[in-house]
């Protein structure tokens, strides 16, 4: 009995240790934050394992365990009409709102959902109650594209997938077919999902054969740059769930079909070094000290190394490219984007990127909303219900619909 209470003790204190990590104490639900956390690095972790024996890629494996706990097949309700189907060739689930006998063409939402562009799905639980959430709030037609993850295709297969779904369903007979206004389209999308939105907005914004324009951008945390992993947000959280720098940069790796050994470089920006002469043109498009206000650079000091590692830019040039990296396109381009939501959250390595974009977009003369939350942290607006439900998942819910509702 006594054995059996040591051994008990033991493991309470090892799983105490194993989850508790040192929150801010402004962040939204810390405690409830700590368990997700461990939670999906000991998914992580057995994802990795599963690599080590060679039994699968650990994305794959991790996607796996994702989609597992998650699926949920297209079901219907009430208000809201769920069905999966192909928009050229690329799966998407299409939700419907209930139309108003006022109003016989409704608006609509094209959705790219987040995960390093290598995990999660438009038919996982989170995404889908976003969805349907959507439709219903709003009366409106949303697409949720269901793109090709890493390892199966790299980039910019990504952005090939979310262009040719969304360009198919912009044709006037689609449109026609699912009672949607032309005039009363958007692009949405969170963290890397919001990458691949802002790219296909820069994109239809200069391509003369796209006839239906998008009204709107919405931005949910969304991945800008990878040129500097030394922002005041990324020196900020860089312990911080559920996305810490080094994993972020592991993501772009991941997207390239990188080297790793190149990962610990670049979170101490070797890759941008002034002998690097490549990256010197971005500098100053993401030139932090200018573009983000006095209370949020405070007290950091810019990482700039002196010299650095000229083979990373040279094996992998796609970080230099606006593709993959919407924050350094030139100003042209951001002069013709339509009006913008970009919401951010104070612990999370994202958060400067949709400032500086924010900011640049104003320069440009777009009209832009910034919606920030001093509690959020990365990836929060999904979690909104039981078990994984945070009081400022809510809140970012709530207020992006009532944005979209205002403005769409």
């Amino acid at each position: 009995m006594r054995s059996s209470l040591v051994l008990l003790t033991a493991l309470v204190a090892l799983a105490a240790y194993y989850i508790y990590i040192p929150l801010p104490s402004s962040v939204s639900d810390p405690w409830k934050l700590m368990l997700l956390d461990a939670t999906f690095r000991g998914a992580q972790q057995l994802s990795n394992l599963i690599h080590y024996l060679g039994l699968s890629h650990h994305l794959i494996a991790l996607n796996f365990i994702i989609i597992s706990f998650g699926k949920k097949n297209a079901l219907s309700s009430a208000q809201v009409k769920v069905r999966d189907t192909a928009f050229d060739g690329v799966e998407v689930r299409v939700f419907e709102g209930s139309p108003k006998p006022e109003e016989p063409l409704r608006r609509s939402i094209v959705y790219i959902h987040g995960g390093g562009w290598a995990l999660a799905s438009a038919k996982i639980k989170y995404y889908d109650e976003l969805c349907m959430a959507m439709a219903e709030d709003l009366n409106a037609v949303i697409v949720s594209i269901e793109y090709r993850l890493v390892p199966q295709v790299y980039f910019p297969e990504q952005i090939h997938d979310v262009v040719r779904a969304t360009k198919y369903f912009l044709q006037p007979e689609v449109l026609q077919q699912y009672h949607v206004d032309p005039d009363r389209i958007g692009i949405s999308g969170d963290s890397a999902g919001g990458n691949l939105a802002a790219v296909l907005a820069q994109q239809f914004s200069q391509d003369t054969s796209v006839r239906n324009k998008l009204k709107l951008q919405a931005l949910i945390y969304p991945v800008l740059q990878a040129l500097d992993f030394n922002t005041p947000s990324y020196q900020q959280n860089v312990n911080t769930p559920i996305l810490p720098r080094y994993v972020m940069a592991k993501y772009w790796v991941d997207y390239f079909k990188g080297d790793y050994d190149f990962v610990q470089a670049m979170v101490v920006n070797n890759h941008t070094a002034l002998d690097v002469s490549e990256a010197a043109a971005f500098r100053a498009y993401l030139n932090w000290t200018s573009l983000l206000p006095a209370s949020i650079t405070k007290n950091y000091k810019p990482v700039v190394q002196t010299t650095g590692n000229a083979r990373i830019i040279k094996e992998l040039p796609q970080l230099l490219d606006a593709r993959s990296s919407p924050l350094i396109a030139d100003q042209e381009v951001l002069q013709h984007l339509p009006k913008t939501y970009i919401l951010t959250c104070e612990h999370d390595v994202l958060r400067d990127d949709g400032i500086m974009y924010a900011k640049r977009l104003v320069n440009a003369g777009v009209d832009v909303t910034l919606d920030h939350f001093e509690d959020g942290f990365h990836g929060c607006m999904i979690f909104t219900s039981w078990p994984t439900n945070f009081s400022v998942g809510v809140r970012t819910r709530y207020s992006y619909i009532k944005w979209l509702d205002q403005n769409l």
